[in-house]
Formats: structure tokens, C-alpha cells, sequence
């Protein structure tokens, strides 16, 4: 582990394998190459996180991408976690057009040239995928939370990342039905995939919890800059604690208690969240309400 600014660089012990295999097969020089794609991708993320002000604790580098662990995490604008999880797959991009570019004209050996551009065209487009947590699972994400609540968006993702993971280590056994060999790298990734999410999954009610407990500041500061309100209407006899799952990420939120076909009362979402937070010390509420 390195440490620089306040920030921790980890190798994953997956990468760790990696490694390992590739010196034990003699495929030292495709792993530095691997490596330092890798790291370029991950600085890629990095700076845009760092450009928006994020506070970044740890980068965990994998060998298909890496993981920002942020203090922000769950909290930060849509937009700014779009723009930070493509930034990654963008450097990506330059590096294959470096590549390309110096192979064209010469600079370069041709054949390293197609070998560097092809790399990074599969560590940038598997990174797309639909799962998290790479970059594709946090651009679904991102993109989900903007169009319905925020509890079934994680939901959702968890569930979609699930699938893709599953898929991905089908993938990597296909061959064998057709007495071909095991994409053995590539199921070792599927296996990591589906154990994250599945943690990811059972995880939810915390991250949701999280995400309530830092809600509170973040309307504050679209108040502070005259966001409108979206109303929730919802019937005196449901239980308030249902109105949470209903909370938009990108939203602030206006609680509309009708009875018998009248506004009773109207409820700031602050109330809604500090009444459950208060129970939930007490030890009145329960975390499953949020599976």
C-alpha cells in the first residue's frame, strides 16, 4: 500500500494473482503494460472526482479497472458521478489513440501497437458493463437514480450487477461445453463479481442509511439555492416510514398527508427522516424494512 496526500493506492488481491500468474508463466512485460493501463484508467477517475471536490480515502486497483472509495459516497449529484465514472473509460480511449498513433507512424514496434490498443479497448469496454462495481454499474446507477427513488435504484443495480455477474462467469465455462478451454482469468472475475454484489445486496439498508443520514445537509444546500419541492401525497393511514422508500436522490421533498380526501398536514421530508433515525436508536426500527 502506497499513501500519498492523504490517500491510500492498494493492489486488490486479485490483482495480487494476477501477478503471480504472470510471472510464473513469463508474461512479466504484458503485466507491467497491464499495470500501468490500470493505474492511467484509475488517475482518469481520480482527477474528475478530485475536480469536484471529493474527499478520496482509497483507490483499490483491479485488474480490469479499480475502485475509488470516497467519503461522499451515496451522496454526491448524479451528474458529477456520471462525469467521474467516465473519466476512466476515457483515458482509455486516449491511450489506444497514443498507441495507434505512434504505431502508424513508426515510433513504435506495430505489433506492440496493436497489442497496447487492443488492451485497452477491452479494459474500457468491460469496464462499461452494467455492473458493479465498474463503471458501467455506477453510470446505471447514476442514470436509474435520476429517474425513479433511490431505494429501488439500489435495488435495481444490485440486482441487475447480479445478473451480469452470473452471465460473465457462464461466459468464462462456455467453452467447456464445447470441449474447449476455461477462460480462466475471466472466471475469476465473474466470481468476484457475483460475491461484491451479493455483499453489495445484503449491504443496501446500510448504504441506505447512509444515504438518509446525509440527506439532511444536502437539502440544505439546494434550499440555499431555491430548489423546488416535488410532492409526495400519501393517505393519514400508511405508515410514514413507506414515504422514505419514495425519496428521489436528485429531489427535494414535500410530504402531503391527505385525509378523506383533504390535506391534513403538510410534512417536510427532514421530519420524516429524524423521526425514523430516532426510532431506529431506540431500537424501534428495523433495517429490513429496506430488502
Amino acid at each position: 500500500m502506497i499513501k500519498w496526500r492523504g490517500m491510500a493506492f492498494r493492489l486488490h488481491p486479485l490483482f495480487v494473482l494476477v501477478m503471480i500468474a504472470s510471472i510464473a508463466t513469463g508474461h512479466f512485460a504484458e503485466l507491467v503494460t497491464l499495470f500501468l493501463i490500470v493505474l492511467w484508467h484509475e488517475l482518469g477517475h481520480l482527477a474528475a472526482a478530485l475536480r469536484f471536490g471529493w474527499t478520496v480515502k482509497e483507490i483499490k486497483l483491479l485488474p480490469f479497472g479499480g475502485v475509488l472509495e470516497v467519503e461522499e459516497a451515496g451522496i454526491v449529484p448524479a451528474r458529477e458521478e456520471l462525469w467521474v465514472a467516465l473519466a476512466g473509460p476515457a483515458q482509455n480511449v486516449v491511450l489506444a489513440g497514443i498507441g495507434y498513433l505512434f504505431g502508424h507512424l513508426g515510433w513504435i514496434d506495430q505489433g506492440w501497437s496493436d497489442d497496447f490498443v487492443r488492451a485497452n479497448a477491452l479494459i474500457g469496454l468491460f469496464n462499461l458493463l452494467p455492473v458493479l462495481p465498474l463503471d458501467g454499474g455506477r453510470i446505471m446507477q447514476a442514470w436509474i437514480s435520476i429517474q425513479v427513488p433511490y431505494h429501488r435504484t439500489l435495488l435495481w443495480n444490485a440486482k441487475i450487477s447480479l445478473v451480469f455477474s452470473v452471465l460473465i462467469v457462464g461466459f468464462s465455462l462456455y467453452p467447456l461445453a464445447n470441449g474447449g478451454l476455461l477462460h480462466l482469468n475471466l472466471l475469476a472475475v465473474g466470481l468476484f463479481l457475483c460475491a461484491t454484489n451479493w455483499t453489495y445486496y445484503r449491504n443496501i439498508p446500510f448504504v441506505f442509511l447512509r444515504f438518509l443520514v446525509h440527506r439532511s445537509e444536502r437539502a440544505e444546500k439546494q434550499m440555499d439555492r431555491g430548489k423546488l419541492s416535488q410532492p409526495i401525497v400519501i393517505s393519514d393511514d400508511r405508515p410514514l416510514l413507506l414515504i422514505i422508500k419514495l425519496f428521489m436522490k436528485e429531489q427535494y421533498h414535500l410530504i402531503y398527508v391527505m385525509k378523506q380526501g383533504k390535506i391534513a398536514r403538510v410534512v417536510p421530508e427532514k421530519t420524516v427522516i429524524d423521526g425514523f433515525l430516532g426510532r431506529l436508536s431506540s431500537g424501534n426500527a428495523d433495517l429490513k424494512f429496506f430488502m
